[in-house]
């Protein structure tokens, strides 16, 4: 039997960190950019070098601080392959680089973080003759009709970024083996604590490695994690020789710092952020809460067979529009106006002007992105801290609009 996840976060990748040099327990940040070698190998090229034997060359190519925390996240998504690059989104623009070609086409949730969707918009169709089908993702139905012969990628956010919606993702993957269809979800909300994609049937899982993964908020960063040799060998190209994007040594070892308390940071961030759904969906003011650890949530029951934990982010609306919202943050004090998630401190956003501002009205209305929602990432604070905060955000409300009738 293998070792538990916990142990995992703490240890995977850095187990020969106490035999190096001056007896580290911790492995150091190899900040060098080049490695010197014995001697020259005719035969050598600068792809397919094995880090893992300690031929190590140039940073770009690997870096003995990058390996170790793409080996960990590796083990910790149920993969074989990792590979951490500068940001999520370089992360994802690599995973579809890796699996389509002009003239193929791709099916995404309709529900995706607003940078992802103007990648598709914007770069993959608009850029590079790729055509991308937007569908509610919550019905595999909807996928499955949604599939061309020339489809080459579908991808996935679950839960989704704002409204928390929910991907059958085994259902999904069963439909993209049939076609033939590589399928890629983006775990960030989850963490591989709470959700492994690949244990449900998904090719790729792709994570902002600067949320809940490093959990500082002071790293960014992002992250592939496959099981399928040939497309570990399209992202490696990707990566090192084609884009040339990695995650910098100094992150590397932040995001292995970060990963050691992952579990303990999850199960806190999950009980503070299911204790203020609660408050906020007993509130008149309040007219909607998505959060799948709710009863309440259409997907409550999917949350409960495919992820083990529900997570620290949660998303509500507000009666009374803009200035109930205004009214909201201005009554604040505990959590800070800020976009990103995932660290120990708790954060608010209004995603229609801030993270998904890029989204035209129209399609933010489509797909239930209001002016009156806001976004919390719950922080591991003390949660009668948060919630008293969040009494004095509703008082605010409260004094500066009417009730509902």
């Amino acid at each position: 039997m293998g070792r538990k996840f916990d142990t995992e976060a703490v240890s995977f990748g850095e187990e020969g960190a106490t035999e190096r040099d001056a007896g580290d327990v911790v492995l150091p940040i190899h900040v060098s950019s080049t490695f010197a070698t014995d001697g020259i190998d005719p035969d050598a090229s600068l792809e397919g070098l094995d880090p893992g034997a300690g031929e190590f060359l140039y940073t770009r190519l690997s870096n003995p601080t990058r390996h170790a925390v793409e080996e960990r996240l590796a083990a910790l998504e149920g993969g074989e392959h990792g590979f951490a690059f500068a940001s999520g989104t370089s992360a994802i623009a690599a995973a579809v680089l890796a699996t389509v070609r002009p003239g193929d086409h791709v099916v995404a949730f309709d529900d995706l973080y607003g940078g992802t969707r103007a990648m598709f918009t914007e770069v993959l169709a608009g850029r590079l003759g790729i055509d991308v089908s937007f569908v509610d993702a919550r019905n595999p139905a909807a996928v499955e009709d949604a599939l061309r012969p020339e489809t080459a990628l579908i991808w996935l956010e679950t839960p989704t970024n704002p409204l928390l919606k929910l991907c059958d993702v085994e259902a999904i993957a069963a439909i993209a083996d049939d076609a033939g269809v590589t399928l890629g979800v983006d775990n960030t909300f989850a963490s591989p604590y709470f959700q492994r994609p690949l244990d449900l049937g998904a090719d790729l899982v792709a994570q902002s490695t600067t949320k809940f993964l490093n959990g500082h908020s002071d790293s960014l960063g992002g992250a592939l994690i496959t099981g399928d040799d040939d497309l570990a060998e399209e992202i490696e190209f990707l990566q090192t020789v084609g884009l040339g994007n990695v995650l910098s040594p100094f992150d590397a070892f932040l995001v292995l710092r970060g990963t050691k308390t992952l579990p303990m940071r999850m199960d806190r961030h999950e009980e503070n952020a299911l204790v203020l759904a609660q408050r906020l969906e007993e509130h008149d003011l309040v007219t909607a809460v998505h959060y799948p650890g709710l009863p309440s949530h259409p997907q409550h029951d999917l949350a409960r067979r495919q992820m083990s934990g529900f997570g620290g982010v949660l998303s509500f609306e507000l009666t009374g529009g803009l200035e109930a919202v205004e009214a909201f943050l201005d009554g604040l004090a505990e959590f800070s106006l800020a976009v990103s998630l995932g660290g120990v401190e708790s954060l608010i956003e209004h995603p229609a002007s801030m993270t998904h501002s890029t989204v035209p009205p129209e399609e933010r209305d489509a797909i239930g992105i209001s002016d009156s929602l806001l976004r919390v990432s719950v922080g591991v604070e003390h949660a009668d801290d948060l919630l008293a905060d969040v009494e004095r955000g509703l008082e605010r409300v409260s004094s500066t609009i009417e009730p509902p009738a």
